[in-house]
Formats: structure tokens, C-alpha cells, sequence
């Protein structure tokens, strides 16, 4: 039961339990922390084959265009959103919480509730438009406690 707080961006996701007792002051239990490989480093280091590092053979006249890049940075960035999407739906479900709350960066942020069924979204009491990954524990809990 309790409260859940999520909070995550591209490159970072960490789930905390919000433990409040009447005789305690708030505090925040680590349930998950996880580094998204995918959304660090270059693109280029993600490619096997970047245009211009392997040649195509035959004569200059012949080269042709290596196209684009058939928006592999957004389908690298959509594939990063459905995976939190589904570790939130998975805590979620596990922690059973009375309510959750969530912290994302401003650009992701409703792309990943987009993925997140009904049932659960009816659960989610606070949603920050933010990237508070960096913060320490009683930072968060001045956005989220109370």
C-alpha cells in the first residue's frame, strides 16, 4: 500500500517507495534504480555502418546517396518511452500503491503516461514536468511528501 515515486528521464529511472509513518519523518525507499543504456553515448557509436566509413567501391562518379536517417534517433527515443512505460506499469502493479507519483523530463513526459493503461493513470496523484533525476532523496521529498 503507500504512495510510489517515480522519477526518470532518457537516461535514468528510479522508483521509491514513500514510507510515511505518524511517528517517523517522511522517508524514501529505494524499489528500483536502473541507467537506460540505449540513451547514452552517440548515435554514431550505436551504428555499424555510419555513412562515409566504409566505401561503397566503383568510381566517383558512381557514388550514390547513403539516404536518411529514417528518424532512427525518435525510434531509439520511442523505444526508451514504451520500456519505462512498462517498468512503471510493473511497480506499479507489484507495489500496489493507494496513489503514485511521477517526475519526467518535460519532453517525455506525456508520451510515457500515453502508455500507461487507464487503471494505473487513475492511481497517479502528482505529475511533475521535470527532470528531478539528480536530486537527492530529501529533495524529492519536498515535491512529493505532504
Amino acid at each position: 500500500m503507500g504512495e510510489v515515486v517515480i522519477v526518470t528521464d532518457l537516461g535514468h529511472f528510479k522508483a521509491y517507495r514513500l514510507v510515511q509513518n505518524p511517528l517517523e519523518s517522511p522517508r524514501l525507499e529505494l524499489i528500483k534504480e536502473e541507467d537506460i543504456v540505449d540513451a547514452h553515448g552517440r548515435l554514431s557509436e550505436k551504428l555499424t555502418d555510419e555513412a562515409g566509413r566504409f566505401g561503397m567501391g566503383g568510381e566517383r562518379s558512381s557514388l550514390k546517396g547513403y539516404g536518411e536517417k529514417h528518424n532512427l534517433e525518435s525510434e531509439m527515443e520511442k523505444k526508451i518511452i514504451k520500456s519505462i512505460s512498462r517498468e512503471i506499469i510493473e511497480i506499479i502493479k507489484s507495489e500496489n500503491p493507494e496513489r503514485w507519483h511521477l517526475s519526467a523530463a518535460k519532453t517525455i513526459n506525456n508520451k510515457i503516461l500515453s502508455y500507461i493503461d487507464q487503471g494505473i493513470l487513475r492511481k497517479l496523484k502528482k505529475n511533475i514536468k521535470a527532470d528531478l533525476t539528480k536530486l537527492s532523496k530529501k529533495e524529492l521529498l519536498e515535491y512529493f511528501a505532504g
